[in-house]
C-alpha cells in the first residue's frame, strides 16, 4: 500500500505539492496563531497581577452604605470616605480583627472638615510712595478657584502708612483683656469708641485713634461672616531709615512694635481641612505612614488629648499629623491702589468704611498668592515649635455624598443642593474665630451639617487639633497607577474635561477640589488624629459618632500580594466571614481599577459654567472579569482557527478526490474494496500531513520571532501531530465519499443540474444557480468565510468589552491594548483563510464547468461577461458567508459582553463588509484563469 501511495504522490507531483502547501500553511498558521493567543493570555494575566497589588483587598463599610448606583454598576464612588461619618462600632472592629486570615485591619473614623487659618501674605513695599507723609494702600482681593472659573470679589483691605509716631496697646496674654497700656505721658492707646487700637501722634502733640474694624465694633463676629465680607484697616509707621514699624505683623496689636525692611500684609484665609481619626499602628502596617512623615513626628497610639484650663474654659488639644499639601485649587489675587489723601485717623469710626471706599487713588501694583503655596510656606516654620498648623474642632462640618441622576446615554448628572444655612459654620455663640469659606456661598452638591461641641453662653469646653508632624501622601504605600484612584484613602480626586468645551474652559488641566466642603470634589483626609482621642473630642457635643465612631475598615489579607485565582478565592472566603460576623457591607477590592465615568456638573454661582467631566470611579472585580473574558476569548479563537484550518484542508482534499474520480472508479472495477480505497486517500493525506508537520516544525519558530510572537520549540513540536490530525480530519469525509461512490459515478458530469431551480434570466441569477448546483462545496466555502468573519467580530467585541462594556477601567484598557494585536492577527488570518477557501471553491467551479464556459464563449460571451459571472458568484458566496459570520459573531459578542450595544452591531456590519470585499478580491484570481481555457479542445472533447 505504501508503494501505491508514494507512486500516486510522485505521479501527481503538482497536486501533491499544492496539497502539501495547504497543509503546511494551515499547520504553521495554527501553531503560530494559537501561540499568539496563548502569549496574549499570559501577557494579560501578568499585566493583571502586576497592576492589582493594593494596600488592602477588602473594604468594610456600615450596613446600607452602598448607593443604588454603586450596586447597579459594581462601582465605588470617588472619595467614598468624604461623606461617610461613623456607623461601625469598636466591637465590630474587634470582630473583624478576630477573623482568621486577616493580616491588617485599619479603621478610619471621618470626623469632618475643620476650618483652619492659612496666612496669605502680600508684599506692599513697592506700592508705598516714600515721599508722602501719610497714605493708605488699598488691597482689593478677589478669590479664585476651579481653574479660574469661579471668581468672587471681596471687601478691600487697607494699610495706613504714616511717618508719624504710633502708640500701641498691650494685652494680657491669658485673659485677652486690657492691661496697662503703653503711654507717652499724654496719650493712651485705648479709645472709648474704637477700643484697643493704635493712636497716631499728630503734629502739635495731639493723638487720634486709628479704628480697627474688628476691635471698633465696625463689623460682626467673624464666625457670622463670609471671607468676602471681612475688611480690615492696619496701621504701620514708615521710619526715617526706610524701615517699617508695626505691631506683630500688622494684624494683632498685642505686643510691642517690631521693625522690618518689607511691608507685608498678612491675613488669614479660612481653609477647611478634612479630619480623620486612625489607629497609627494599623495605618503604618497598611500604608507605611511612619515612613511618609517628612517633618516632626508621627501621632502615637494611645497618645492622650492634652487638656489645659484657663479660668472656666477647658481647652482640649488633640495631637495631629498634617499633610504637606492642601490638594485643592484656591488662589487670592489682589490689586493695590495708593490713596495719598486718605486720613483714617481723622474719620469717625462709623464713617470709616464708606470714606475709604470713596477715596480715589493711583494703581500701585498687583499680586497673586496660591493657597497651597502659602500653606507650604507656613510649614517651613516647623511644627515642633507649635509655630503652625492648628485648627478648631469645636464646630466640624460634615458633608454628605453627592446624588446623581442617570441620563439616557449613561452619563451621570450631579444634583445641586440648596445652599447651607450660614449658621452651620458658626454664630456669635460659637468658639470659632474664623469667617466661613467664601465658596460656602457657591452652588453645592453635598448636604452639609454641623457637628458642634458644647456651645452657648455657658460653654466651658473648647476642642482643637495641633500638628505634631507632617506627612507626604505620595510616599504612602498604595495602589498601582492602574489601580489607584479612588479607593486609595489619601489620593486627591481629579476630573478631566470630557468634551472639548469643558477641556478648553479648564485650560486643558484637570478640575481639582476647591476647598468648599459642599463642593463636588472633596479633598482626602488631610489631618490625622489618634482614634483613641475621638471620645474626648466628641464629649459634650451632638455627634452621633459617639457610639459608632468608625467610618470604614480597610482589610489586608495575609499572603495576598496581587491578583491570582487562588488569592481571589481566599479573599472571598474571608470577606464572607467578615460579613457573617459583623453584618456590615463588605466589598472585595482585590483586582479593582479606576473606571472612568462621565459626569455632568451644573454651573456655579461664581461663574463656573456647566462642565462635562470624566471622573475615575472604582470598578470592583475588574481583574477577575478580565481573566475570565480572556479565557473565553482564547478558547473561542483557538476553536475558530482550528475549524477554519480543517475546512480549508477539507476543501483541498475534496478537490483532489474529485479530480481522481475516473481513476478511483477504475480501481473499484478492478476489485478494490471500499476500505482500501478509503485507506489510499487517507494514507496520501496522512503522508502529506506528516511532511507538512515536519516542515512546519522548522518554520514556526522563526516565523513567530519575525512577527514578535513567542513560539518555543515545545509548541513548535506540536506542529507534527497537529498537521497529521488536521490532514486526517480534513481527508476523512472525502475518503468516505470516494469509498462509497459507485463506479458509474465517474460517468456523471462533475456539476449536476439543479432541476428545481427556474431558468435564470439575469447574470446574478445565473451566478446563484451555479452555486446551488454544488451545494456542499458552496456551504464549505461560505462556512469557512463565516467563521473568519465571526472571529473578527468577536475580537472587536472583546476590545469593546475591555474598553467599557465589561469593565470600563484603566486596567481593562491597558489589557485591551496588549491583546488587540495578537487577537486581530488571529482573526484576520481566519478571514484570509476563509477568503482563500472561497477562491478555491470558485476555481473548482471553473474547472468542473470548463466545458460549459467554453460553450458560452463559443456562443458569443466575452471574457468580461464570463468574468462578471464569476465575480457575481464570488460576491454571493462572500455575502452568504459574511452575513452568516456576522450574525454568529454578534451572538458570541452578546455572550461575551452580556449585552448587544449598537456599537457592536456597527462593528459587525463593517467586518461583514470587509469579508465581502476580501472574497471579491479573492475571486479575481480564478476569474483571471478564464482566459486560459482551451475552448477548442474542450468543445472537441464534448
Amino acid at each position: 500500500m505504501f508503494h501505491v501511495i508514494w507512486g500516486q504522490l510522485r505521479g501527481r507531483a503538482g497536486r501533491s505539492v499544492a496539497l502539501l502547501a495547504g497543509v503546511l500553511v494551515a499547520t504553521t498558521g495554527f501553531t503560530v496563531l494559537t501561540g499568539a493567543t496563548t502569549t496574549s493570555r499570559l501577557d494579560v494575566t501578568g499585566t493583571v497581577e502586576r497592576n492589582t497589588g493594593a494596600a488592602y483587598q477588602i473594604l468594610v463599610r456600615p450596613k446600607g452604605t452602598r448607593t443604588p448606583l454603586e450596586v447597579e454598576r459594581r462601582l465605588v464612588r470617588p472619595n467614598y470616605l468624604s461623606g461617610l461619618f461613623g456607623g461601625i462600632t469598636t466591637a465590630q472592629y474587634a470582630q473583624v480583627k478576630a477573623v482568621s486570615g486577616v493580616d491588617v485591619a485599619a479603621p478610619i473614623a471621618m470626623l469632618g472638615h475643620s476650618t483652619a487659618p492659612v496666612p496669605m501674605s502680600f508684599d506692599l513695599t513697592d506700592a508705598v510712595d516714600r515721599s508722602l507723609d501719610r497714605q493708605v494702600i488699598r488691597i482689593d482681593p478677589a478669590f479664585v478657584a476651579e481653574r479660574g472659573l469661579s471668581t468672587a470679589p471681596a471687601k478691600p483691605r487697607y494699610v495706613y502708612v504714616t511717618k508719624h509716631r504710633l502708640i500701641y496697646p498691650r494685652f494680657d496674654s491669658d485673659l485677652a483683656e486690657q492691661a496697662t497700656p503703653y503711654t507717652d505721658g499724654r496719650s493712651y492707646a485705648w479709645d472709648s469708641v474704637c477700643g484697643p487700637v493704635p493712636r497716631e501722634v499728630l503734629p502739635g502733640g495731639a493723638s487720634r485713634p486709628i479704628c480697627d474694624p474688628m476691635f471698633g465694633g465696625l463689623q460682626a463676629s467673624p464666625a457670622t461672616l463670609s471671607e468676602r465680607e471681612v475688611w480690615s484697616l492696619d496701621s504701620v509707621r514708615l521710619l526715617p531709615d526706610g524701615r517699617f514699624e508695626a505691631a506683630n505683623g500688622l494684624l494683632t496689636p498685642s505686643s510691642a512694635p517690631t521693625t522690618t525692611d518689607r511691608l507685608v500684609l498678612t491675613y488669614q484665609l479660612t481653609v477647611p481641612l478634612l479630619v480623620a481619626a486612625i489607629d497609627p499602628v494599623a495605618e503604618n502596617q497598611l500604608v507605611g505612614l511612619d515612613a511618609a512623615v517628612v517633618s516632626g513626628r508621627p501621632v502615637r497610639a494611645g497618645e492622650p488629648v492634652a487638656e489645659r484650663r484657663g479660668g472656666t474654659l477647658l481647652t482640649r488639644t488633640a495631637p495631629a499629623l498634617v499633610t504637606n499639601r492642601l490638594f485643592f485649587d484656591s488662589t487670592v489675587r489682589a490689586r493695590f491702589t495708593r490713596l495719598p489723601t486718605a486720613r483714617p485717623a481723622t474719620v469717625p469710626a462709623i464713617e470709616l468704611e464708606q470714606t475709604l471706599g470713596r477715596a480715589t487713588g493711583i494703581p500701585a501694583g498687583s499680586a497673586e498668592v496660591d493657597a497651597d503655596t502659602a500653606y507650604r510656606a507656613q510649614l517651613t516654620k516647623g511644627v515642633a515649635e507649635d509655630a503652625c498648623c492648628h485648627g478648631q474642632l469645636q464646630r466640624v462640618i460634615q458633608a454628605g455624598p453627592v446624588t446623581y441622576r442617570e441620563l439616557p446615554d449613561g452619563t451621570l448628572r450631579a444634583d445641586p443642593v440648596p445652599p447651607a444655612n450660614p449658621e452651620v459654620y458658626g454664630n456669635q455663640f460659637t468658639f470659632n474665630f474664623l469667617p466661613r469659606p467664601w465658596l460656602a456661598e457657591d452652588t453645592g452638591f453635598r448636604p452639609v451639617r454641623a457637628v458642634a461641641g458644647k456651645e452657648g453662653g455657658a460653654a466651658t469646653q473648647y476642642h482643637q487639633w495641633q500638628a505634631v508632624g507632617v506627612f507626604d501622601p505620595e510616599k504612602l504605600t498604595g495602589f498601582s497607577d492602574l489601580g489607584a484612584v479612588p479607593l486609595e484613602t489619601y489620593e486627591a480626586p481629579r476630573a478631566e474635561g470630557a468634551d472639548d468645551p469643558s477641556r478648553t474652559a479648564l485650560g486643558r488641566r484637570p478640575l481639582e477640589p476647591s476647598g468648599n466642603p459642599a463642593g463636588y470634589l472633596s479633598v482626602p483626609p488631610l489631618v490625622l488624629v489618634n482614634l483613641a482621642s475621638v471620645p474626648k473630642l466628641l464629649e459634650g457635643g451632638n455627634s452621633p459618632q459617639r457610639s459608632a465612631p468608625i467610618s470604614a475598615i480597610r482589610v489586608r489579607v495575609a499572603g495576598v500580594d496581587g491578583y491570582s485565582e487562588q488569592a481571589a478565592e481566599r479573599v472571598r472566603l474571608i470577606a464572607e466571614q467578615i460579613n457573617r460576623a459583623t453584618g456590615l457591607d463588605v466589598d472585595i477590592t482585590l483586582g479593582s481599577s479606576a473606571a472612568p465615568q462621565t459626569v455632568e456638573l451644573p454651573g456655579g454661582a461664581f461663574g463656573r459654567p456647566d462642565l462635562r467631566l470624566t471622573e475615575n470611579w472604582s470598578a470592583l472585580g475588574v481583574a477577575s472579569t478580565i481573566v475570565q473574558a480572556v479565557d473565553r476569548k482564547s478558547a473561542v479563537l483557538f476553536l475558530l482557527v482550528l475549524v477554519v484550518c480543517v475546512l480549508f484542508l477539507g476543501n483541498a482534499v475534496s478537490a483532489a478526490v474529485r479530480d481522481r474520480r475516473a481513476e478511483l472508479a477504475v480501481l473499484a472495477c478492478l476489485g478494490w474494496p471500499a476500505r482500501r480505497i478509503g485507506a489510499l486517500i487517507l494514507g496520501e493525506v496522512a503522508l502529506l500531513g506528516l511532511a507538512a508537520g515536519l516542515l512546519s516544525l522548522g518554520l514556526a519558530v522563526p516565523l513567530g520571532a519575525a512577527l514578535g510572537i513567542g513560539v518555543d520549540w515545545r509548541r513548535a513540536s506540536l506542529a507534527v501531530p497537529v498537521a497529521l490530525l488536521l490532514a486526517l480530519a480534513a481527508g476523512l469525509a472525502p475518503a468516505l465519499r470516494a469509498a462509497r461512490a459507485h463506479p458509474a459515478a465517474a460517468l456523471r458530469p462533475p456539476v449536476a443540474t439543479a432541476r428545481w431551480v427556474r431558468r435564470p434570466r439575469t447574470l446574478p441569477g445565473l451566478a446563484l444557480v451555479n452555486l446551488v448546483r454544488t451545494p456542499g462545496r458552496t456551504v464549505l466555502g461560505a462556512g469557512a468565510l463565516a467563521i473568519g468573519v465571526a472571529a473578527l467580530t468577536l475580537v472587536a467585541a472583546a476590545a469593546y468589552a475591555f474598553r467599557g462594556a465589561i469593565v470600563g477601567s484603566l486596567l481593562g484598557d491597558t489589557v485591551s491594548l496588549g491583546v488587540r494585536g495578537a487577537d486581530t492577527l488571529a482573526a484576520v488570518a481566519t478571514v484570509l483563510l476563509g477568503a482563500a477557501a472561497v477562491a478555491d471553491v470558485l476555481y473548482l467551479n471553473i474547472r468542473d464547468r470548463a466545458a460549459e464556459l467554453a460553450t458560452l464563449r463559443a456562443t458569443g460571451w466575452t471574457d468580461a461577461a464570463l468574468g462578471r459571472l464569476i465575480g457575481y458568484e464570488g460576491f454571493a458566496l462572500g455575502a452568504l458567508g459574511a452575513v452568516t459570520g456576522a450574525a454568529l459573531g454578534l451572538g458570541g459578542a452578546a455572550w461575551l459582553v452580556g449585552d448587544l450595544p449598537a456599537a457592536l452591531v456597527a462593528v459587525a456590519a463593517a467586518v461583514a463588509l470587509a469579508g465581502v470585499l476580501a472574497t471579491c478580491l479573492a475571486a479575481l484570481v480564478p476569474a483571471a484563469l478564464l482566459r486560459r481555457l482551451p475552448t477548442a479542445r474542450l468543445l472537441a472533447e464534448e
